[in-house]
C-alpha cells in the first residue's frame, strides 16, 4: 500500500481528497498548513506528496524547494494541485521540483492516473539509487553495502535475500512493516513460505550488521512487525 501525504488548507477538498486516495487503496495523511506537512515529513517519509500552493505561513512552492534542497527528501514524489492555473505558475511550481502539475477542479480519474504515472517513474531510479541511514549505505547497482567507522570503511556482506530485505527497509524508514508485508514486498506474493521465515532473514541481518555497529537500526515492534529507525544513536545509546 502506497502512501500519500495530502497538504491542503481547505478542509473540503482535503476530505474529499483523502476518501477518494482511500478507496483507491492508498494510505492517506493530511497536513493542514507547512509546518504541519514538514512535522509529517520528518517523522515518516510518504510515497508521495499531493501539495497545494497557497497555504497558511509558507507556500507550497517554497515547501517543494526546502524539499528539493534536502538530500532525505530531493527524490520524494511531488504533485502540485493547486488553483493557480496561468502557465507561468506551472512552469514556477515544476522549476521548484514538482513532478506534475494539476489544477483545480480536477477529476478523481485523473489525480489517480498521474499519481499512479508519478509513482511508477520513481519506482526504477529508486531501484537503482543508493541510499544511505545513519552512514550505512546500500548500492544497488554494485550489491554493496558499507559503513564508515572512523578512517575505515566497513563492508557489509550479504546474502541475496538479506540484501532485499535491507533495501527494502532502508528505503521505507521509520514505517512499521508486518511480516505478512515483508513476505509480499521482499519475497513476492507468490512464494508460499511461513511468516516466521521472516524472523530467521531478520535474525541474519542483524548479525551481518553487528560488525558495522548498526544491527539496532533494526528494530523488532511488538506484535506488529519490524522497522528501520533512522536514529542509530538514541537506539545504541
Amino acid at each position: 500500500m502506497s502512501s500519500v501525504l495530502v497538504v491542503e488548507d481547505e478542509t473540503a477538498i482535503a476530505e474529499l481528497v483523502a476518501i477518494n486516495l482511500r478507496h483507491a487503496g492508498f494510505d492517506v495523511r493530511v497536513a493542514v498548513d507547512a509546518d504541519a506537512a514538514q512535522a509529517a515529513i520528518d517523522r515518516v517519509l510518504p510515497d508521495l506528496v499531493l501539495l497545494d500552493w497557497m497555504l497558511p505561513g509558507q507556500s507550497g512552492v517554497a515547501l517543494a524547494r526546502r524539499w528539493r534542497a534536502d538530500a532525505r527528501t530531493r527524490d520524494m514524489p511531488l504533485i502540485m494541485l493547486t488553483a493557480r492555473a496561468d502557465e507561468s505558475d506551472k512552469i514556477t511550481g515544476l522549476d521548484a521540483g514538482a513532478d506534475d502539475y494539476l489544477t483545480k477542479p480536477f477529476s478523481t480519474k485523473e489525480l489517480l492516473a498521474r499519481i499512479r504515472a508519478v509513482l511508477r517513474r520513481k519506482a526504477p531510479q529508486a531501484m537503482d539509487t543508493a541510499v544511505e541511514v545513519c552512514g550505512l549505505r546500500l548500492d544497488p547497482a554494485t550489491r554493496r553495502v558499507t559503513r564508515r567507522l572512523g578512517d575505515a570503511l566497513r563492508e557489509v556482506k550479504l546474502g541475496p535475500t538479506e540484501f532485499r530485505l535491507l533495501h527494502f527497509l532502508m528505503t521505507h524508514p521509520e514505517r512499521v512493516h508486518s511480516r505478512a508485508q515483508l513476505l509480499d514486498r521482499v519475497w513476492g506474493d507468490h512464494v508460499f513460505i511461513e511468516e516466521r521465515t521472516v524472523d530467521v532473514h531478520v535474525k541474519r541481518l542483524r548479525e551481518a550488521l553487528a560488525p558495522a555497529q548498526c544491527a539496532a537500526l533494526i528494530e523488532t515492534v511488538r506484535g506488529a512487525g519490524y522497522r528501520l529507525t533512522q536514529q542509530l544513536a538514541s537506539a545504541v545509546a
